[in-house]
């Protein structure tokens, strides 16, 4: 299948300039045509993301990221469903073995409800039921994922508030079950990520050659 990626934003590990440091984000066409060895797609229609670990990145991390980001916001009460589903493999991870590959976030602030993570071969999760709840609640969704391993991933959240995390790897699949999300989040805007952000610091020594790779062979992003 096919992986359209043309109407996302992509956050890159390219820095916006040589005398911008802070990581470049565009268009998904434009990530194609100017960053191939950052965005490629493939000769099967999907798109690899790449982010070594030390690159650019935002104004308040020193993690980098490839990552797509739908480019309209939207409330919980803007739709009755709300799904970001994405078919993936992760063929190279950093040297922490831990990377961000969806999220539900929030306009304006750096604490979402809900951050999915691939962590040293298991597929976790990090919770928030309150906005600007200091520290997430953190269960695993599924186990046994491993590196090269193509798997499913799906965020659906209600317009109630009721999110539910699955993942599915060979036959086997795994769930959060119900998450209720409070009513501090009922104003907020919205936007599903996906693709891979690193979870390390990186530093003077960081190797060159250490950094994450994705291969995303489907993805589906639906609210109505």
């Amino acid at each position: 299948m096919t992986v359209d990626i043309s109407n996302l934003i992509i956050a890159t590990p390219v820095a916006v300039s040589s005398t911008n440091p802070v990581a470049l984000e565009l268009n998904g066409a434009e990530a194609i045509a100017s960053y191939p060895s950052i965005v490629k797609v493939l000769s099967d229609g999907s798109i690899q993301f790449s982010a070594p670990t030390k690159g650019a990145s935002s104004k308040s991390t020193r993690r980098t990221r490839c990552e797509w980001t739908e480019t309209e916001d939207w409330t919980l009460a803007s739709a009755q469903d709300h799904w970001n589903y994405q078919t993936m493999t992760l063929t190279k991870v950093n040297a922490a073995q831990k990377v961000v590959i969806a999220q539900m976030h929030v306009r304006g602030d750096d604490s979402p409800p809900v951050k999915v993570f691939w962590n040293k071969g298991n597929i976790t999760l990090g919770f928030r039921r309150t906005y600007n709840q200091a520290d997430p609640v953190n269960s695993t969704v599924l186990k046994g994922v491993p590196l090269g391993g193509r798997f499913i991933v799906s965020i659906h959240t209600t317009s109630a508030g009721v999110v539910n995390v699955t993942a599915k790897y060979n036959g086997v699949s795994g769930s959060s079950g119900n998450l209720q999300l409070d009513s501090t989040w009922a104003p907020r805007l919205f936007e599903f990520h996906g693709g891979i952000y690193n979870q390390v610091d990186y530093t003077d020594t960081t190797p060159a050659d250490d950094g994450s790779i994705c291969i995303i062979s489907e993805l589906s992003l639906i609210h109505r």
